[in-house]
């Protein structure tokens, strides 16, 4: 029994079910704090399945290569730094009422009735050239002053967001899934990002604007008002000790359109050089300042002078601003973490690999079978990334024997990528970026995001079927 449960794919497939109920009954029902549940069912999974303590926490000596730290520190060492600088950047504009200028001019242009699909183009702009994860950090505080502001619920503006960003992140480089699927299935980017349009629109419609517009009356998520940092709270300057709004004068939308669209130009700048000037001088440059968080140090630096200092806001008003910004960051990175850990562990167990070896035995299509291989890595290890690029490494071989034209490899890599963001639940590190950027319980999250994740898999992969059948 014991050698079935960790070496047998259906004993694999067991655990990790098992697994997962496990913590979602900590944190539904006996209402543990995520970050315990996520740490905890991760190391009951580990020692289950036979990992050893030397795998999963080192030894007395030595423990940086353990799953428990570079679980952790592999995705904490990317985001943190972002996380603090995005949620600075996003207080500043709030505190000196960049955000409300911006939001006001918004509205005025699309009406509040299609604030919800604005919000969704801005995902999809934003997200070709910015990590998903980059994107809800610099467009977050957008949404929460959006909602705010409109008294309706923070599901129905994020929704969209949500939609434009993933789908952008899972079906069109420069992403690192999509570009990593071109190169293993050897077809060039200009077929992928045709048919990552011709696919990934008409999924961001159905899942973003049309499922966001019809959950986001159902589930109610008010914005807490620590999320909107400089909110006035009367006649005078809330607690952050602030001037009065009134004393200052209006920031200019220029000047708020120029904080926000430096980081996107730069990374922007960067991203594409890599192609465009690979051999020129300039490349490392444009590298370095297209860091994120280097793109992101120079925005907030370019607020707190623009919007603040020059505008009669002391440095110790920003300092303090900033700090209260950053008093909810510590949970959300250790809940982020957590959620990392948990998925390592499940991708350590080997049920990724038994599960793909059982479908590729199945006989399907390449296209199918490409497609159920990446959703079943994604549900079984959270990370899309990981999906595409194991699926893609499954599917190679397939695809270089089938005499398939590069459209219809451009659909094998599109079908893979649409896998890999389905269901994105409790072992997916963006799961619990969303949970906590916008105020959602884990049921709460589950009935929107991970549905919104799900139409946008399977319509995405229903349109690459589509279209198949014409190449």
């Amino acid at each position: 029994m014991v050698h079935w449960l960790q070496h047998e794919t259906g004993g694999l497939l067991l655990l990790c079910a098992l697994s997962i109920a496990v913590l979602l009954f900590l944190i539904i029902k006996v209402k543990l704090e995520p970050f315990i549940a996520l740490v905890v069912s991760g190391l009951a999974l580990a020692l289950v399945a036979g990992l050893s303590v030397e795998q999963i926490v080192g030894t007395a000596l030595k423990s940086g290569d353990s799953i428990l730290e570079t679980g952790f520190g592999g995705l904490l060492g990317h985001i943190a730094p972002i996380v603090g600088l995005g949620t600075i950047l996003g207080a500043v504009l709030e505190r000196s009422g960049g955000a409300d200028v911006l939001t006001r001019r918004l509205l005025g242009l699309v009406g509040e009735r299609f604030a919800p699909l604005a919000m969704g183009l801005a995902g999809l702009i934003f997200g070709i050239p910015v990590f998903f994860d980059v994107g809800i950090f610099v467009l977050a505080p957008l949404i929460y002053i959006t909602a705010k502001r409109g008294g309706r619920s923070l599901v129905l503006y994020a929704m969209p967001l949500l939609a434009g960003l993933s789908m952008t992140h899972a079906f069109l480089p420069p992403h690192p899934g999509p570009v990593a699927a071109a190169g293993l299935l050897g077809v060039p980017l200009g077929w992928l990002i045709i048919f990552g349009l011709i696919c990934g629109i008409p999924a961001f419609l159905v899942a973003g604007v049309a499922w966001g517009a019809w959950i986001g009356k159902r589930v109610i998520v008010e914005v807490p008002d620590e999320f909107v940092v400089g909110e006035k709270k009367g006649p005078e300057a809330g607690e952050d000790g602030g001037t009065p709004a009134k004393a200052q004068a209006e920031p200019s939308l220029g000047a708020v359109l120029l904080i926000i669209a430096v980081p996107l130009l730069l990374i922007l700048l960067a991203t594409f050089g890599t192609v465009w000037w690979e051999d020129a001088a300039v490349l490392p440059v444009l590298t370095f300042l297209g860091n994120p968080v280097v793109a992101l140090t120079i925005a907030v630096l370019l607020a707190m002078y623009l919007l603040g200092i020059r505008r009669g806001i002391t440095g110790a008003e920003l300092r303090d601003t900033a700090t209260a910004s950053l008093r909810p960051v510590g949970m959300i990175l250790l809940v982020i973490g957590g959620g990392a850990f948990f998925g390592k562990v499940v991708s350590e167990t080997g049920v990724g690999e038994a599960l793909a070896g059982t479908l590729s035995d199945a006989g399907l299509p390449t296209i199918v079978l490409a497609y159920l291989i990446a959703c079943g890595l994604r549900i079984a290890q959270g990370s899309a990334t990981v999906a595409i690029v194991t699926a893609g490494g499954i599917v190679a071989p397939l695809v270089e024997s089938g005499g398939h034209s590069q459209a219809g490899i451009a659909l094998i890599a599109i079908a893979i990528s649409a896998g890999s963001i389905i269901a994105s639940h409790v072992n997916d590190g963006g799961f619990w970026i969303i949970s906590r950027y916008f105020n959602m319980s884990v049921r709460d999250t589950l009935k929107t995001w991970t549905v919104l994740e799900t139409i946008l898999s399977v319509v995405g992969f229903a349109m690459a079927l589509l279209v198949s059948a014409f190449v």
